[in-house]
């Protein structure tokens, strides 16, 4: 399994083999899995953002789901024994998010920029996520190699093995590369680090969010978190420069995905009108844009 699989199932997958370790694949039915899925969600952390355990419940079923698909194809049992194929997925709720005000965004600036043992790390962090609307999982994957200092681009890896290249800011390019340079990243490894020369990890976003959350009280009502810069940056782009650019901003533009409807696969944005939307949003000229932007 994919290091993104096993942090995203490998809790579940844990329970089950509490649980249900010493059955045989074939015995337990739809019925057993939802009653699993259920108490899944009864027992699930409440947090700031908890939507009722529902988000437990649907990742609980997907990792029964991911069980017994490669149960399947080992030929282990037929697919019409599996049993998970036939538990339907709690519906998703409506996300909470919304897009942040520019003096909340500043809010969250100032506030990187003055705390912390790390105030340069975290102010790269937050514009770099402000910037190109990347993920957790694409800021850590980034590596020297990854950027395009003539075409101020970056080269992003995230989930699903998707990888997609990201105008940026000549400022923050100057910025990522002062950073590498500083910090000893060398060609195959990732470029942001801490002080002493180790990579970042997940661990470096949670003591981030959770201070902000802390010396900033509407960030700890809606839990602010990275993903909240993504929905942010892609909102504003939506509105002043439609779906398509949106689409292809957020990295979405060739999943192929129905959810983005068949008029999606005759609209598709080019890089250069991504180009054209960052110029705008960072207002610094982009050597893509085209010149009256």
């Amino acid at each position: 399994m994919s290091r993104g699989m096993r942090k995203a199932y490998g809790t579940y997958w844990n329970r089950i083999i509490e649980r249900w370790g010493p059955r045989r694949l074939d015995e337990p039915k739809p019925i057993d899995i939802e009653a699993f899925a259920a108490e899944i969600r009864a027992n699930a952390k409440v947090r700031a953002n908890s939507r009722g355990g529902r988000s437990a419940a649907e990742h609980c079923v997907a990792a029964f789901r991911c069980l017994y698909k490669r149960a399947v194809a080992d030929e282990l049992i037929t697919a019409d024994r599996d049993p998970a194929a036939r538990v339907a997925k709690p519906r998703r709720a409506p996300t909470n998010r919304r897009a942040l005000s520019d003096s909340r965004l500043e809010d969250i600036y100032e506030a990187a920029a003055s705390s912390g043992d790390d105030p340069e790390l975290d102010s790269l962090i937050v514009r770099l996520h402000v910037e190109t609307a990347c993920r957790r999982g694409g800021a850590l994957a980034l590596r020297p190699e990854d950027l395009d200092t003539e075409q101020c681009l970056t080269q992003l890896h995230e989930k699903g093995g998707t990888s997609r290249w990201q105008p940026v800011s000549p400022t923050l390019m100057s910025y990522l590369l002062g950073h590498g340079q500083r910090r000893g990243a060398t060609p195959g490894t990732p470029l942001l680090r801490y002080r002493d020369g180790r990579a970042l990890t997940y661990r470096r976003y949670d003591g981030l969010f959770h201070r902000l959350r802390r010396q900033l009280p509407w960030a700890a009502s809606i839990n602010l978190s990275a993903h909240w810069l993504r929905h942010t940056t892609l909102t504003w782009v939506e509105r002043n420069y439609g779906e398509a650019v949106s689409r292809r901003y957020a990295g979405h533009a060739e999943t192929g995905s129905s959810d983005a409807g068949t008029i999606a696969i005759y609209t598709k944005a080019e890089l250069e009108e991504v180009a054209a939307a960052l110029a705008m949003l960072t207002q610094e000229p982009h050597p893509l844009a085209p010149p009256h932007t």
